[in-house]
């Protein structure tokens, strides 16, 4: 970002320099400019300068002040030229210890941004040769979302009417979106945009994170932020000061989201440094200077500042920003005004008083003191020349003055405000020739220029200015041009600025057209703002900013220390610290089971009694935690016919998500579960979705693999089914009445072996012209779907000749299914992901290496981590009309089911030998054969897809198991030997029993 050098005390080695360089001049020189060095040097050493040592120096600068100005052109000196000669020395010498200093070395950009946008044109030139040539659909126009916190009447919203006015002026649609109602509703509604209020007070969504759309799938979604004032820092550092570390993180993250943080000038972005994440951009321009004086209450305000009727007032202002020079500028102005004050001084006539106001951002109280002795060296009597600190109250000042002069002379990228403010109203200008001001104020037309290095100008134009103590009848008419000039200033800046920020921030689809070039904007909607629109809008009348952020402060802290609201939405809102233990210990456990599963089939089974393999189960149940008290859901899902999944991806999908026993979550990623959720771990049941590349580029495909592998241990229904989480954004998801009718047909097996679906391709969005199927999938797909298809096949079943065709997919009025949502018998979905893995990885053979280098392939026309997800979209339709399925429609809303493609229509279409199980099951065995024999080294997405089995998996299983078998048989005879082999103690005596009469007898003799 922008910055501007800082008042750092002054170095030794620099003024050592300074000394050095006048030492060829005379003895008696040399002393005395070492002496005025050394003193410069200790002054600006200190950081808190006493008043004697201000006074001074002051007296000293004066002193040289005409001299300096010998130096200047287009001066006459009335010196002589030794004179002039020794003073130049010195000059020269104060030059360069910083004391004669214009701000000159102040540089203003951003420069992260734009070499950021010059790298990314430089790479997508560099990527243009491919080998195939990739084109743009112009099917739809690029949408664009404005949000706002409320549709209260500020500038903000007269700068978003006009820039929306210019970029649908270019062909973007837009729509408006407002977390609050006001009166600017009409004014959008009156010009054509869609506006929906988000019902941010609902009970269901008081306590939504809203942080959680931070995150996927909405990471990806570009987002310009526009922050016009500084009332969110302001707001925010005290909050810091509180100890409220947590509140400021949020935000931290919040402003690192953002693709683009937008400035309308490059003081904010420095208010605002702390939460740089290097996205800082600066558009120039605003209408708030002319909305805020167009609002100002103007009466008695001269009185009011202390002024009387008969003063003339002349405002020095200057720029924001903070520099060594400004006080130099300031004593400048004044000595160039000195000879209008005594003009009016030496007018009897005249009742006018002079007074010169000078308008600072020096917060100091010596600045004060340093204005108060140069009037008083000047020789302006005591009042005449004032500071004020520039506050609030600076509007007041602006208007109750009668000239407004521009003190300062540094060169800047932006109108000066306060000049614009001067301006807007209605106060004549008096101005230096910089550039940026030259630009917008032309010299005796809406203001007056004069040379930065002849101030004699400035006396001139004052002289001109001011008639009889008071302004003059020109000046009056310059000053009325030049506000009704302010009115509209830099609109063209502003609207060609988010012009072109769009064009290199977004990166549009295939199907999107392309708006027109910036140069192309119709001048009349970059001329001026719409001020015509909010003519009859009411003025505001609710709170300020303050109030909205702390109601905003009120939310967050019931979202993340809960409360009443969190009780009757637990379902949404958790404790955050109780979440990240449970999400580790969830984490442990999926480890666990893996490793469980990994090692069941290899460690010995030692056999034992009933009891002891009771407890060895009632132990590995604990282990894999499926003793949990199952809830209802699970309970009912565990008896009806079908389930329906959920693929997700971060916390943002999850108001999108069902919650009912028909569907079930499944997540792509560890993180971003839903608590209290019997959501799936995808990564655990298929590895593949830990590798980042392949979770994207699969998207929700990934989820369809992970359900496939081993599906007998997850998936005990007759029937599945697939759901996105866009679906139910779209608002074509299934309804209970939907859902109903759906479950009765599949028990009632109406249709019998059949793809459900209920998400048409006809009305998609992307499919505004109602294209057949294949234009359509080349139109997502930078017109290579039908390549990618065709070389697709050819790798999948070892075609070698020449050959491009791929199968058909007539357009006879019916429709095909879209965003992965349907429903089949399980034993068909283990047939069509056999199908898919094969398809899968002959598409990423052809596509990886470019796309895992560079982020480029063929079926997008700028970098997509999701680069084949949408020809993986529409495989589903392909599988299942050359597989002779039937394929039903379902009216998501009434449940109502229509056949499409009926097979009467498919005769001399279909590819069955190609689709059929046979042979996509004879395919799927080479491959495992060559997968599990020949273990090749060269990369292979297939084996990673799922499981690999085949014929000799079979046997080589059966032949270990009867090698288990065997052994123990071994052992067991070994066994039964070594008892009979083993060596028995001899026995040393025996005992014999007597006969039972005998013993009977001994003892009755007893």
């Amino acid at each position: 970002m922008g910055s501007l050098e800082a008042l750092l005390p002054l170095r030794k080695d620099s003024l050592n320099r300074s000394l050095s360089s006048s030492s060829s001049h005379s003895s008696s020189r040399i002393s005395v400019s070492q002496r005025l060095r050394s003193r410069f040097a200790r002054l600006l050493r200190s950081k808190k300068l006493e008043f004697i040592l201000w006074s001074g120096f002051v007296a000293l600068f004066l002193s040289i002040l005409v001299l300096f100005q010998a130096s200047l052109p287009n001066f006459v000196a009335e010196k002589s030229k030794v004179l002039s000669s020794d003073i130049d020395v010195d000059l020269v010498g104060l030059k360069e210890i910083g004391v004669l200093d214009f701000g000159e070395d102040v540089r203003f950009g951003t420069f992260k941004l734009p070499e950021k946008f010059r790298r990314e044109v430089k790479e997508l030139n560099s990527s243009s040769d491919f080998v195939r040539k990739r084109q743009r659909y112009a099917l739809r126009k690029p949408h664009l979302a404005l949000i706002f916190s409320d549709l209260l009447v500020d500038p903000q919203q007269i700068l978003m009417v006009t820039v929306a006015a210019s970029l649908r002026g270019i062909g973007y649609s837009i729509e408006v979106y407002s977390l609050a109602d006001g009166p600017v509703h009409s004014v959008w509604r009156n010009l054509g945009y869609p506006v929906t209020i988000l019902q941010i007070d609902a009970k269901k969504l008081t306590n939504i994170d809203w942080l959680k759309f931070v995150q996927e799938p909405f990471k990806s979604l570009p987002i310009i932020w526009t922050i016009n004032d500084r009332t969110l820092a302001t707001w925010l550092r005290r909050h810091n000061l509180t100890g409220e570390i947590d509140l400021v993180n949020d935000w931290k993250r919040i402003f690192n989201r953002a693709n683009v943080v937008v400035f309308p000038n490059f003081v904010l972005p420095m208010i605002y440094s702390t939460f740089d994440a290097g996205n800082y951009y600066v558009i120039p321009g605003s209408p708030a200077e002319a909305w805020e004086a167009d609002r100002f209450f103007k009466e008695n305000l001269r009185s009011q500042m202390g002024f009387v009727a008969d003063d003339f007032v002349i405002a020095i202002v200057g720029s924001q920003y903070l520099y060594r020079g400004l006080w130099l500028e300031h004593a400048l102005v004044l000595q160039a005004l000195r000879p209008v004050f005594e003009d009016f001084s030496g007018d009897e006539d005249s009742k006018s008083h002079f007074k010169i106001v000078i308008l600072s951002g020096d917060s100091s109280s010596n600045y004060s003191t340093v204005i108060e002795t140069l009037a008083i060296k000047l020789r302006y009597p005591k009042g005449v020349v004032e500071n004020i600190q520039i506050d609030e109250q600076s509007e007041r000042i602006l208007i109750a003055v009668d000239v407004v002069i521009y003190g300062s002379f540094l060169e800047e990228q932006l109108f000066p405000q306060n000049l614009l403010k001067s301006m807007c109203f209605g106060k004549p200008i008096i101005a230096p020739d910089l550039n940026m001001i030259k630009k917008y104020v032309d010299d005796g037309v809406n203001g007056y220029l004069f040379p930065k290095n002849n101030m004699k100008v400035l006396t001139q134009i004052l002289r001109q200015v001011i008639s009889n103590g008071r302004v003059s009848p020109s000046a009056h008419n310059i000053a009325s041009i030049g506000k009704s000039a302010a009115r509209n200033l830099m609109v063209s800046n502003v609207v060609e600025g988010y012009a072109l920020l769009l064009e290199n921030v977004l990166r549009l689809p295939s199907e999107v057209a392309f708006p027109k070039a910036v140069t192309e904007i119709p001048l009349k909607l970059k001329e001026e703002w719409q001020w015509q629109v909010f003519e009859a809008v009411p003025p505001n009348k609710t709170l300020g900013g303050y109030q909205f952020l702390d109601k905003d402060w009120e939310q967050w802290n019931r979202i993340k220390l809960g409360g009443s609201g969190a009780v009757e939405a637990a379902e949404e809102a958790f404790i955050y610290s109780i979440w990240e233990e449970e999400k580790l210990v969830e984490i442990a456990n999926a480890k666990k089971r893996r490793e469980d599963e990994e090692l069941k089939d290899r460690t010995d089974q030692a056999h034992g009694t009933w009891e002891d393999v009771y407890r060895n189960a009632k132990r590995a149940d604990r282990s894999r935690n499926d003793l949990h008290e199952r809830d209802d859901g699970e309970l009912e899902r565990t008896g009806q016919p079908l389930c329906i999944y959920e693929p997700f991806y971060g916390e943002g999908t999850w108001p999108f998500l069902h919650r009912k026993a028909l569907y079930r979550g499944i997540g792509l990623s560890t993180k971003g579960r839903r608590p209290g959720a019997d959501d799936i771990d995808a990564p655990s049941r298929l590895p593949l979705l830990s590798n980042p590349y392949y979770r994207d580029a699969l998207g929700e495909y990934g989820a369809f693999f992970a359900i496939a592998n081993r599906i007998d241990r997850l998936h005990k229904n007759a029937w599945i089914g697939f759901q996105s989480w866009r679906a139910t954004a779209r608002k074509v998801s299934l309804s209970d009445r939907a859902e109903k009718a759906l479950l009765e047909t599949i028990e009632s097996r109406k249709f019998g072996d059949t793809l459900y679906f209920w998400a048409r391709m006809d009305t998609d969005p992307r499919n505004a012209l109602q294209q057949d199927f294949w234009s359509f999938c080349d139109s997502i797909n930078a017109g290579n779907c039908k390549f990618a298809f065709s070389e697709a096949l050819k790798k999948m079943y070892g075609v070698k000749h020449e050959w491009d065709s791929i199968p058909p997919m007539p357009a006879d009025g019916d429709t095909w299914s879209v965003m992965h949502s349907w429903v089949l018998p399980t034993r068909s979905f283990v047939e069509f992901v056999m199908f898919s893995r094969m398809f899968v990885d002959a598409l990423d053979t052809q596509i990886y290496d470019e796309h895992h280098r560079s982020g480029q392939c063929y079926l997008s026309l700028s970098k997509d981590k999701h680069c084949y997800s949408r020809v993986l979209e529409l495989l589903i339709n392909v599988w299942a009309y050359h597989s002779a399925r039937r394929m039903v429609y379902v009216d998501p809303d009434t449940g109502a089911m229509q056949e499409q493609h009926r097979f009467n229509n498919r005769k001399g279409q279909m590819w069955v030998k190609w689709f059929s199980y046979t042979t996509l099951k004879s395919m799927d065995e080479d491959l495992a054969e060559e997968a599990d024999s020949d273990h090749p080294s060269r990369r292979w997405l297939w084996p990673s897809t799922g499981e690999v089995f085949w014929q000799g998996v079979y046997e080589r299983e059966r032949n270990l198991r009867h090698k288990e078998k065997e052994k123990r048989k071994r052992q067991s005879r070994d066994k039964i030997l070594r008892i009979k082999r083993r060596t028995r103690q001899k026995v040393i005596g025996k005992y014999v029993k007597p006969p039972p009469e005998e013993m009977v007898n001994n003892s009755t003799m007893a």
